[in-house]
């Protein structure tokens, strides 16, 4: 079980006259085994609390416990070693490093081709085509952020946080992206998107709203209101992409 209790995150939370609370007393849980999308208007603070939930950035107060343990003050690092695996928005692309390479390093080993193969596969990728491609510019950002997939799968873990994992997919269907997500359903799996059919796989929804207390709850329940602007929690004229 991953907990998130009362966290609170401000830019800049050194310096007083320039400080700005993006997050507000944020209290969430995420269920073992299950797919939570997060959602809400730009600017809500999805992509800060999925930096949060993984390391990269630490609460200004709060805490954030795993398996009843706190992990608020642990680093990327100790995190990857205990079964967090991150995918981002913006994939980073590596001069000299070969998707080989990438997946080697998922997998804390070398990688098999047929591993390799099955890996890029999931993602709709010939290894023929890629496993020995560099992941520079030469790579279109469709072509980045499913090679980002196939490297989180290659690592594995316990807790799978994707930052809108359809960014620059305009090629690969959404059914095919959905099935990715399929394959993780004995995961913890926080996926931060505004799209209807990722909505529609979900077991649970967050919607953020910097103004108020975020609601959660089980798909059924939420996805009407996201749908109808004028739900309670859509008065910014929020709604979800098809």
């Amino acid at each position: 079980m991953l907990k998130l209790e009362n966290i609170c995150y401000d830019v800049d939370a050194d310096r007083p006259d320039r400080a700005k609370r993006i997050l507000s007393d944020v209290s969430l849980e995420f269920p073992d085994r299950s797919l939570t999308v997060i959602t809400g208007h730009n600017g809500s603070g999805k992509s800060t609390l999925v930096k949060l939930i993984m390391g990269i950035d630490k609460p200004t107060s709060g805490r954030i416990l795993f398996n009843g343990a706190d992990v608020t003050g642990d680093s990327v690092t100790d995190r990857a070693l205990k079964g967090f695996t991150i995918a981002f928005q913006q994939p980073v692309r590596f001069k000299g490093i070969t998707v080989r390479n990438l997946l080697d390093a998922a997998c804390r080993r070398k990688c098999s081709t047929g591993d390799a193969c099955n890996f890029l596969y999931s993602v709709g990728l010939c290894a023929k085509d890629y496993i020995d491609r560099p992941v520079d510019d030469t790579l279109s950002g469709g072509e980045l952020k499913r090679i980002e997939l196939a490297t989180a799968l290659a690592k594995g873990g316990e807790v799978f946080l994707l930052d809108e994992p359809e960014a620059g997919i305009d090629l690969w269907s959404f059914d095919e992206l959905v099935g990715v997500f399929d394959k993780l359903r004995d995961k913890t799996v926080i996926i931060v998107s505004h799209q209807s059919k990722i909505l529609q796989a979900a077991d649970r929804i967050v919607v953020l709203n910097s103004a108020a207390q975020p609601v959660s709850g089980p798909r059924d329940e939420i996805l009407p209101g996201l749908t109808d602007v004028g739900a309670p929690y859509c008065r910014r004229g929020y709604a979800v992409k098809e």
